[in-house]
């Protein structure tokens, strides 16, 4: 991570819809750098924000539709966690989901000069109603918030440094 990484900020944007958080951020890189860094899930631990991911335990090195991986968690307990890729376009979108159908969504711009807008959402529409009143019940919607802007301040710092 680079020294100035707390001097970063990723905007929060209003979704207009309390479950769903979202950010923004502009990378100094590529979108075909930042895309291989999110479709890698054994990158996922050097840019998670939430700091619950503690290995990569499965999948491949490049996700596409329908790839799944899986990842060693900890969050007040050790557990295992399989995502989906759900949704995907080559260096433009990227989202995956787990049981809990919620979404990790990733979009990218390339805004021409060399560097690329950064998008990412949690969204949890799709979540069926006992797993919305699981995430309420935890508070993980200000929390969540947080990682997704803790993220992109690594994503940034990730891909900056390649």
């Amino acid at each position: 991570m680079r020294m100035d990484e707390d001097k970063i900020r990723a905007e929060i944007i209003e979704t207009g819809n309390p479950k769903n958080k979202a950010a923004r951020i502009i990378i100094e890189a590529k979108p075909s750098l930042v895309f291989s860094i999110l479709s890698n899930p054994k990158r996922h631990q050097d840019i998670d924000g939430s700091a619950t991911i503690t290995s990569n335990i499965s999948g491949p090195d490049e996700l596409i539709l329908g790839s799944k991986f899986g990842m060693q968690m900890h969050y007040v307990i050790d557990y295992r966690i399989l995502n989906t890729v759900v949704e995907y376009k080559k260096n433009e979108l990227i989202a995956w989901r787990h049981l809990g159908r919620w979404r990790w969504r990733y979009e990218l711009v390339d805004l021409g000069n060399g560097s690329t807008q950064v998008t990412e959402t949690f969204d949890s529409s799709c979540a069926p109603g006992i797993a919305k009143i699981w995430l309420y019940l935890r508070k993980a919607y200000p929390w969540t918030q947080i990682a997704v802007v803790k993220t992109l301040v690594r994503l940034k710092a990730v891909a900056e440094s390649q």
